[in-house]
């Protein structure tokens, strides 16, 4: 039977106080929304996403799932009741975009008890450690009665520990008619969907709860509240990545993106952060405080300490880059070595070819940027400039302290510095005359 994923994603997360609409603030790399929709789509067959008039950007990030506008917001009843054309004719769920962290393996027990047949309702619960603000559900013989708020709540009930999540799946029908019956008779005037309980046991419908985990349906509509859910995700990014055979030495220290994959044998020292689009292969070494995005590292490559990885970064096999060096849009070869406080961007580096310290690709022009190529078993001197674009052949040399702007060909030497001039005893007559200037 075919089910869809209605996702409510209209609201205005006025506590998070940013310009930016809620859904699309980023846990470990992505999107609140795209979280859900990626669980979602591991389970439903269809996703609809509801937006509000204002948030075009919550409707890019939904792509390629349609969208459908709530113009008025007249609560979580009614908008999912703006998705009616998109139910169908088998199971709908309806969730909030504003709880990103639910697992696929908690949608499927949803749907599965919901179709085991003797329920026309389910409902994700969940067992808070403090449950003093989420409703109550009141629960007999196996089924759910009702839901009771908190502020509603008698003191017996309020000891109640199992606590409504929000989640609820029907099929289309019934939801529908439930959806429809709800009343906005309340002080804020609005359509609630936690109302189609009442409605559905009304009809004689049975109510099943299904718990989850606290931290899978944890609710975020505040900074503080979104740190909690990063902190959980990273929990489980963290654990993910050394059930692969990644060495985390001090797990709680390194951040990753929800995107970042490993080879086995990979070590992360502490203080190592993973932006998005980043690939470790197999038995290579991250040192501490380096910050890697949108690059890959090649199999028992050595990165940092305190290395910077830009995107395009694209590091070789047996490669070292060391402690202050920074690499963007930049492929370096099999055995490269940058160890010590140079800049790489745009460039092309060939076979075990040497970069000294301090060196640097003048890559922009303050209009273009040029590329740099550079050959294999190349040795580039310290405190070199290399102004893009330029070529430097095969087994080349440069000196110390060089500024390159020409073309140097395979097998040569060269010099790009001023010629150097010494004179004997000036610095100590300099030094005589500037004293007797000051006195």
């Amino acid at each position: 039977m075919s089910a869809t994923a209605v996702i409510l994603a209209a609201g205005f997360g006025t506590r998070m106080k940013s310009d930016l609409p809620k859904t699309l603030h980023k846990i470990a790399g992505k999107p609140m929304l795209r979280h859900l929709i990626d669980s979602c789509a591991a389970v439903f067959e269809r996703i609809v996403v509801v937006v509000g008039p204002e948030t075009a950007l919550v409707g890019q990030q939904a792509a390629p799932w349609p969208c459908v506008v709530q113009h008025d917001r007249l609560g979580t009843a009614h908008a999912a009741l703006q998705a009616a054309a998109h139910f169908g004719d088998g199971e709908v769920a309806v969730l909030y975009a504003d709880n990103p962290l639910i697992t696929p393996d908690t949608l499927r027990r949803m749907l599965a008890r919901r179709q085991q047949g003797d329920v026309g309702l389910a409902l994700l619960a969940m067992r808070p450690a403090d449950p003093a603000r989420y409703g109550r559900v009141i629960a007999e013989d196996g089924y759910v009665e009702r839901i009771v708020e908190y502020k509603d709540a008698t003191p017996a009930e309020r000891a109640i520990g199992l606590c409504n999540a929000g989640v609820l799946c029907a099929a289309a029908a019934p939801m529908l008619a439930w959806l429809r019956a709800v009343k906005n008779d309340n002080a804020q005037r609005e359509y609630y969907l936690g109302d189609i309980v009442e409605h559905a046991r009304a009809q004689g419908a049975r109510v099943a709860a299904i718990e989850a985990p606290e931290a899978e349906v944890l609710g975020i509509n505040s900074r503080a509240e979104q740190a909690r859910a990063e902190a959980e995700i990273q929990r489980r990014l963290r654990d993910a990545a050394m059930d692969t055979g990644v060495t985390l030495i001090a797990p709680e220290t390194v951040f990753l993106s929800t995107d970042t994959t490993f080879g086995p044998d990979v070590i992360i020292h502490p203080n190592v952060v993973f932006g998005p689009g980043v690939h470790i292969a197999k038995g290579a070494e991250i040192k501490s405080f380096s910050h890697l995005e949108g690059c890959i590292v090649h199999e028992r490559a050595i990165i940092g300490p305190f290395a910077r990885l830009r995107p395009g970064a694209d590091i070789g096999m047996d490669a070292h880059v060391g402690n202050f060096v920074e690499i963007k849009a930049s492929t370096l070869a099999a055995g490269v070595k940058a160890n010590h406080l140079s800049y790489i961007g745009d460039t092309t580096i060939g076979v075990k070819t040497n970069i000294g310290a301090g060196t640097i690709t003048c890559n922009y022009d303050g209009t273009d940027k040029h590329r740099t190529t550079i050959g294999a078993n190349v040795f580039v001197g310290s405190n070199n400039t290399l102004v893009a674009p330029i070529t430097i052949g095969d087994n080349a040399m440069t000196t110390a302290g060089s500024v390159l702007t020409h073309d140097v060909e395979a097998d040569a030497m060269a010099f790009g510095r001023a010629r150097q001039e010494t004179r004997p005893g000036h610095a100590t007559a300099f030094r005589a005359a500037r004293t007797k200037e000051k006195h």
